[in-house]
């Protein structure tokens, strides 16, 4: 096989002018093309050309000829195929037991169904078509189930996102491809094995991930919806059991001494229970902000040009800039065509969070604008330090806005003034919203950094700081302020328990997250022959 890199050709191309293009770049006639597979396609978006940007892995006849008379565009491929380890030989007494069904727990429990682990899956929330249902009562009524709402159901928070796909985990493995291949076969487009940026709106992601689930449980797996972690049984630094406890029903003991903690970073009643069985853990950065509303248009035109193609896909940014103070501040999870959502979980507090459909079709395209914090910031003597810190934004956000998201145009912003009107922008919003005074939400040293850091964005896209750009808050959730410490054979000090995913700090995003349940599974399938008694 060979690999073409910097394939170039105008966006609106064909198949067939694509397949002639490899041809020329390979030098050949095109009965000595056997087949050809697409490995990444990225748009050049520079307004002066806007083209699309190929690799390609092309089967030929006489490979070694035609690589010989080939330019460096051209090599032998080198693509690694992700292999699953062989069995190890330690007998297990008890199924493993893995906590949470986001991207981590459902990936890391499929891997070890198919090589017949039955692993047991715990779900505090609700099944996918069930969460939707309930997700969409609180948007239109406020209603709020603490026990399965946007962060916590089957699917885990990422469902309700823009499912975006991409990561910059290293990976000399191949776990980014397996894990994009294992979407593919639970009716994701193909087109994700390639794209450059590849995305799953929510209306397709919860099909997917109840396919997933299904195919777990038709190889052997168990999942337990409305089933929460209430504690651990230790002996001597050592699992021997969990204490659970399904909805309505007294608590039982799961004999179990494999246990995955794939609980998502907003699981913070899991993260006190932990920390009072001395589970090794420590507090870590993260960072808080607002989500930032533009008008689509806007940012296609910034980004394309005008007069660009109507086919083009609703078009995405990403911007950073460091203040005087030397914080950061950058965007995150941008959502082009996407809505800003009520994304709480806890009673009396208040969080928002960006998701897109599919088709990203929305007025508005939205991203996190936000700033790193650290636990010197948030003084962070105590393990859950960062979690008392967002938990006290997200009640400021939520008497401000008496439960409704509060909104602010940028303008009342750096005026510290409450918005009483907005511009030309229209909010799409999941959730009831209320202008107010969104910069009241947080520390002054935290509201003048995003005010300073994006009056510095205009620089970079002309119009970002619009008095009349949207700012709703509190994004609190954008990654995990603990890390579950593990060692280098992924399990913590206490044998047999296995932190992974976002949630556990080692991961920041669908697919990495996915890519560290593989690896837990991996882990778990080295060590462990795949048998039980019971």
């Amino acid at each position: 096989m060979l690999k073409i890199q910097q394939l170039k050709l105008p966006v609106a191309h064909t198949k067939e002018e694509l397949k002639g293009k490899i041809i020329q770049m390979l030098h050949i006639q095109p009965k000595e093309l056997i087949g050809y597979t697409i490995l990444k396609r990225s748009l050049d978006a520079r307004k002066d050309r806007l083209q699309y940007v190929y690799t390609v892995e092309a089967e030929v006849r006489k490979e070694s000829a035609v690589l010989r008379r080939c330019k460096k565009e051209v090599k032998k491929a080198d693509r690694v195929l992700y292999q699953f380890p062989a069995s190890g030989k330690q007998k297990m007494s008890y199924r493993p037991v893995i906590v949470g069904t986001g991207p981590a727990g459902l990936f890391c429990g499929l891997m070890l169904a198919r090589a017949g682990y039955a692993p047991i899956l715990l779900e505090r929330g609700q099944c996918a078509n069930e969460r939707v249902k309930g997700v969409a009562r609180f948007w239109q009524h406020g209603i709020l189930d603490t026990e399965s709402n946007v962060q916590f159901g089957e699917g885990g928070a990422g469902t309700f996102s823009d499912g975006k796909l991409n990561t910059l985990v290293k990976d000399p493995a191949g776990r980014n491809r397996k894990v994009l291949e294992l979407f593919v076969e639970a009716g994701a487009p193909k087109e994700i094995l390639y794209e450059q940026r590849p995305h799953l709106g929510t209306d397709l992601l919860i099909g997917i991930v109840r396919h997933i689930r299904e195919e777990i449980e038709r190889l052997g797996g168990e999942v337990r919806f409305h089933t929460r972690l209430v504690d651990l049984l230790v002996e001597q630094e050592v699992l021997r059991g969990v204490v659970i406890k399904h909805e309505g029903q007294e608590p039982e003991v799961l004999m179990t001494e494999q246990l995955v903690l794939a609980i998502g970073h907003s699981a913070r009643d899991t993260f006190a229970m932990l920390k009072s069985r001395q589970v090794p853990m420590q507090a870590k950065a993260f960072a808080v902000g607002v989500r930032m509303e533009h008008p689509q248009e806007m940012i296609n035109q910034l980004q394309y040009g005008s007069g660009y193609p109507s086919f083009l896909p609703a078009a995405s940014y990403k911007v950073t800039r460091k203040t005087r103070s030397g914080r950061g501040v950058y965007s995150f999870c941008m959502c082009p065509g996407g809505y800003v959502v009520n994304a709480s979980s806890e009673e009396g507090a208040l969080s928002v969070n960006g998701m897109s459909y599919q088709a990203r079709d929305s007025k508005n395209a939205n991203s996190a604008m936000i700033v790193t914090v650290t636990p010197e910031d948030y003084k962070g003597i105590d393990v859950l330090s960062g979690v008392e810190f967002q938990r006290k934004l997200e009640r400021a956000a939520y008497r401000m806005g008496e439960g409704r998201i509060p909104v602010q145009t940028f303008q009342d912003f750096c005026q510290h003034t409450p918005s009483v009107a907005l511009g030309a922008i229209e909010p799409c919003m999941k959730g009831a919203y209320t202008l107010s005074n969104v910069r009241e939400i947080f520390p002054p040293e935290l509201s003048e950094a995003l005010e300073e850091g994006i009056r510095g964005c205009d620089a970079l896209l002309s119009g970002f700081a619009r008095a009349d750009a949207l700012l709703s808050g509190v994004e609190s959730r954008t990654s995990s302020p603990i890390r579950i410490l593990r060692g280098e054979d992924l399990e913590s000090p206490i044998r047999g328990l296995y932190p992974c995913g976002e949630g556990a700090g080692y991961a920041g995003g669908i697919t990495s997250a996915a890519m560290d349940g593989l690896k837990i599974a991996e882990a778990i399938a080295k060590k462990y022959a795949p048998c039980y008694d019971n």
